[in-house]
């Protein structure tokens, strides 16, 4: 790279859109690795301007403040004034502020013009401040600023061309600003926002009227839990239509592909293998994108924030902040995105604690196995004339994620001894309608990576699991079933015993091994060793879920449910346990008191259940 390559820096606040604006210069051209010594994304990109030369352009961790409460903010300081270590100093900083919540984007934009660096100012999310019927002066804005204020729009095509035409030009000269205090700062933003901006004031006083319902302490957290009922129920009944189809479908496949192959080793592998094990899991796409489509809703309309506003004094009770919020929701989806998230946790001990309740948070990977069971043991039928009972179930196991989470943290703390106070410090951004294009392209990115993971790991699993039950074939003489010979038998009734007090039979505890992969790979696992187990074609071609029905006692299926909403069955969540608290021992923690935790609720499950009759 050459020496004399122009150097740009991307700085802002959270939710400002400045990773948008930096995938809408870069690109392709991107390099992301981690900061040298810790444990914070480094993102780094190629700019093609307009006159066809390059320049490298730096994506820094978001930040509220340049007076640091954060690893991520302390890193975006020092690269900015050249402090730290390995990172040459940018020629020209590029302040991202968002156009629809300004009185707090441009506090920090004017903390950053006091760094007395060349700078100029990208004013992005402009597409959604005119359809609020916000008007920004922009000439003003730059005029009072003394920097460049470039209109930008991240999400759409072309939206950041004017931006790259100004880098393009003379780098700006430094502006020296006079060195402000904090209060002395947002005088000078509500000085800028009288001069430049105008409100309209339907938003504001409709902002004011749904925080007055949704942000009460009381009926706000009344509103919340019906929401996140109304998401767990919708799960179950917007899906089973698509469900059926997408089940219908798999099974058409798999009898066409047996009717066109000979009898053998590749049939069943074809058959039994890949098309069964891929199919079972396939068909629970509908709900996990039902489950993203709320989660993104919340989060496009502005909810998230006040819900984790709402929810703050009662996590501060139980070790955690309202800000842990945020990444614990985000671990509903995933484990490992929620617990990168807590990034943003200023305090140390919080953050450690929100690190290891995350894997509580029931993912969209224990989707399947939830639906798999409720379905085969659970009736469907309605409660109150209202409620689907299966919906109230999933709701249950959900919920009983949540209390134990809660319950670890406040142990956590009492172990701690932490009685020291929070402060929440977090942006309220004005109520909207979600776009259909933003949920659209949401929904397809998280179908995208469900059906890479069934591409990939799980075929993968699916495949080495076929293997392991295939070979080697019973001998000759054998009198039981050819499966009790292969490798994978021989290891599942070795485990078998271990779990046998908590109702888990040969098969499930083979299941669990690949289910270490990624949770939902545990269907498709149970789809192939019950298939390849059966007696012939017929029976192979069972559908899973009245198999199980049949085979499997009501007190062992609950104790399975239990299980995965304690189990550590995810070596990704672990992996990035290790990498965020860059500590064996906290992951060996993390491990240990999940296991313990999954194995004594399963036991205490499966024995009252049992003696309740259910075995």
């Amino acid at each position: 790279m050459s020496a004399a390559m122009l150097r740009c820096a991307l700085i802002g606040n959270p939710n400002c859109g400045k990773t948008a604006l930096f995938n809408q210069l870069t690109g392709s051209r991107q390099k992301v690795a981690n900061y040298a010594g810790v444990t914070v994304e480094r993102k780094e990109g190629q700019l093609r301007l307009p006159d066809g030369r390059h320049a490298v352009l730096l994506d820094l961790p978001g930040a509220y403040s340049l007076t640091p409460a954060s690893l991520d903010e302390a890193i975006a300081r020092d690269v900015c004034r050249g402090f730290y270590p390995g990172e040459p100093i940018p020629d020209l900083l590029v302040c991202v502020v968002s156009a629809t919540n300004l009185r707090l984007h441009l506090r920090f934009a004017l903390e950053v013009r006091q760094l007395g660096r060349p700078m100029v100012v990208a004013l992005n999310q402009m597409d959604a401040a005119d359809k609020r019927g916000i008007e920004i002066d922009i000439d003003a804005l730059s005029r009072e600023l003394g920097v460049p204020v470039i209109p930008t729009v991240a999400v759409k095509s072309g939206g950041g061309d004017k931006l790259l035409a100004r880098i393009a030009e003379a780098t700006p000269i430094a502006v020296d600003a006079a060195a402000l205090d904090d209060d002395g700062l947002h005088e000078e933003a509500r000085r800028l926002m009288d001069v430049a901006v105008r409100m309209p004031e339907r938003i504001s006083r409709l902002d004011q009227r749904f925080d007055g319902w949704l942000l009460n302490p009381v009926l706000g957290l009344v509103i919340l839990a019906v929401v996140m009922f109304a998401m767990f129920q919708a799960v179950y009944a917007w899906a089973e239509p698509l469900k059926d189809g997408i089940d219908a479908g798999m099974k058409w496949l798999g009898v066409q592909a047996g009717a066109h192959m000979a009898d053998g080793p590749l049939k069943s592998l074809v058959v039994d293998g890949i098309i069964a094990g891929t199919g079972s899991v396939l068909v629970f796409l509908p709900q996990i994108l039902i489950l993203f489509l709320f989660i993104l809703s919340l989060e496009e309309s502005g909810y998230l924030p006040r819900a984790a506003f709402l929810l703050d004094r009662l996590m501060h009770r139980a070790g955690l902040s309202g800000r842990s919020f945020i990444p614990l929701l985000s671990s509903f989806a995933c484990a490992v995105p929620g617990i990168m998230a807590t990034r943003s946790i200023q305090d140390p001990r919080d953050r450690l604690a929100t690190i290891l309740v995350a894997p509580l948070m029931t993912c969209s990977a224990r989707l399947p196995v939830y639906t798999l069971l409720i379905g085969a043991f659970i009736p469907h039928r309605k409660v109150g004339g209202v409620f689907n009972m299966q919906g109230l179930v999933l709701f249950a196991l959900y919920a009983a994620g949540i209390a134990s989470a809660l319950l670890v943290a406040w142990v956590m703390k009492r172990w701690r001894r932490d009685n020291h106070d929070h402060m929440l410090l977090l942006e309220l951004p004005s109520y909207r309608v979600p776009t259909l294009r933003d949920l659209a392209i949401g929904l397809w990115e998280r179908a995208m990576i469900f059906l890479k993971r069934v591409g990939g790991i799980i075929l993968a699993m699916t495949i080495l699991l076929w293997f392991l039950l295939t070979f080697p074939g019973a001998p000759a003489g054998a009198t039981g079933p050819a499966i009790d010979y292969s490798f994978a038998g021989r290891i599942g009734h070795v485990m078998a015993t271990i779990f046998a007090p908590v109702g888990f039979n040969w098969e499930i505890s083979i299941a669990l091994i690949p289910g270490m992969a990624a949770r939902e790979v545990i269907v498709s696992s149970l789809a192939t060793v019950y298939a390849v187990a059966a007696q012939n074609d017929e029976a192979s071609m069972q559908a899973l879920s009245p198999l199980i029905a049949h085979q499997w006692s009501l007190a062992t299926a609950l104790s399975l449910l239990v299980w995965f909403i304690y189990a550590p069955q995810c070596i990704s969540t672990l992996a990035t346990i290790r990498r965020e608290t860059r500590s064996w021992k906290q992951t060996v923690v993390a491990a240990g008191y999940l296991f313990a935790m999954a194995y004594a609720a399963s036991f205490v499950t499966y024995q009252v259940a049992k003696a309740l009759g259910a075995g």
